[in-house]
């Protein structure tokens, strides 16, 4: 079985089905504009960006052309691959940035799944949810074109695999009934708790599970992750418990959304307004994912924020470790946390709130206890790695099963096509 998936930084949320696959037998390719990890076994094709433009998730000011663009370079690929004999079973790929948009003009007996990760709305999602935040004319236009480029894919795709039930409700009610929610897995064996863990800060500091450490992360530090009421709560709940130590993981950079007015980043923004002393708070930058798993085994506190957004894989590694999570209570977080089972929500702009949440944290270490194996159960139960994998490879392998049967009965004469 050849499959082909198509991402514009790949393998990005391909990569362990891939390597689940590779292991199975099956030839994978990836078709892709930068490739952003290697994966043994796997092929790689890029496209090139053709002027591409940059990542822009709130759907601001950017053009559609590019994604027309790449989706017209994918589909010559896949073109060139079917006319050389190595025609794919299967396509599947992420439909946010054109790749997808023309796969079937090119390799129309192929069945096609769309990875579905966010479709813009003007409400109910990330957009418009910050009070500051005004959602104007030429911003709805712009969200529209950009949907319009996932649109064209959703209605040639034969499915769509979409990581939660949120994200899968956020999409066209027309198209719902093709996507399936199937998450890409956690890899619960690497994380998992470690009472015997330690973490060592830039200045020297070793800490270990049991010490007042409250972490955050993020892959960069801006307000769709809630870096500032993180910062802010952190301020106040320092105030209280002087022991604390706040150690932070992410970037300078922006992922979503935009830079702060005025100051080079989020990070000197807050530091700035907060006053946190810098021999409280520690700022790690990006780290290796090893070491993030052990920062998550010796959080005593672990916060996170999301606009109705997304969710991050951090997210459900820091509770795979049973790091006790106190979470904004925001769409996506709630299809995972039940606030007081295996966590804690508080409204998003609730500063004291967190604050509250973070000192009942280091002070009643014993009554987070039951919630941290809880919030361990449950990723073990919903997210596991290889049951994920494990699904999505039956899935995969179900749709292009269905597809051959479909095919045959429709070009056997003893059977009536309307039958």
């Amino acid at each position: 079985m050849h499959v082909v998936f198509v991402h514009r930084h790949g393998p990005g949320q391909f990569v362990h089905i891939a390597r689940r696959l590779i292991l199975d037998g099956w030839t994978v390719t990836l078709v892709c504009e930068s490739a952003d990890r290697p994966v043994p076994g796997l092929r790689v094709l890029r496209y090139g960006n053709g002027g591409a433009a940059g990542p822009d998730t709130r759907a601001g000011k950017a053009s559609t052309i590019p994604y027309i663009e790449a989706g017209r370079r994918v589909a010559d690929i896949l073109s060139r691959l079917a006319q050389h004999g190595r025609a794919p079973d299967l396509v599947v790929g992420h439909i946010a940035w054109g790749g997808m948009m023309f796969v079937k003009d090119a390799l129309p007996e192929t069945p096609v799944i769309g990875f579905c990760e966010y479709y813009f709305q003007p409400r109910g999602g990330d957009a418009g949810f910050a009070p500051s935040d005004e959602i104007s004319l030429e911003r709805k236009q712009t969200m529209r074109l950009r949907n319009a480029v996932q649109l064209a894919t959703l209605d040639q795709m034969d499915h769509g695999i979409s990581p939660t039930l949120w994200q899968k409700s956020r999409y066209p009610a027309a198209y719902r009934n093709k996507i399936v929610a199937q998450h890409e897995g956690i890899d619960t064996s690497r994380a998992r708790p470690d009472p015997l863990a330690s973490f060592r800060l830039p200045d020297g500091t070793l800490l270990s599970a049991g010490d007042p450490v409250v972490t955050f992360a993020a892959r960069d530090l801006e307000p769709y992750r809630g870096f500032p009421q993180f910062m802010r709560a952190a301020a106040m709940a320092g105030k209280r418990n002087p022991e604390a130590r706040f150690v932070i993981a992410g970037g300078d950079g922006v992922s979503y959304g935009s830079g702060p007015q005025g100051d080079e980043n989020w990070r000197k923004k807050l530091l700035d307004e907060t006053g946190l002393s810098p021999g409280k708070v520690h700022f790690l930058g990006q780290i290796p994912h090893r070491d993030l798993v052990r920062l998550f085994q010796v959080s005593a506190a672990h916060v996170y924020l999301t606009y109705p957004f997304v969710l991050s894989w951090s997210f459900l590694e820091a509770m795979s470790c049973g790091a006790p999570v106190i979470a904004s209570a925001t769409p996506p977080v709630r299809e995972v946390v039940n606030d007081g089972i295996n966590g804690r929500l508080v409204d998003f702009f609730d500063i004291e709130g967190f604050a509250d949440r973070i000192g009942e944290a280091l002070t009643s270490p014993d009554t987070f206890r039951p919630l941290r194996a809880e919030a361990r159960r449950t990723i073990v139960a919903r997210y596991d790695l290889n049951d994920c994998c494990t699904r999505l490879h039956r899935f995969l392998s179900e749709v292009r099963s269905s597809y051959d049967r479909t095919r045959t009965a429709s070009e056997d004469p003893a059977i009536p096509l309307n039958a």
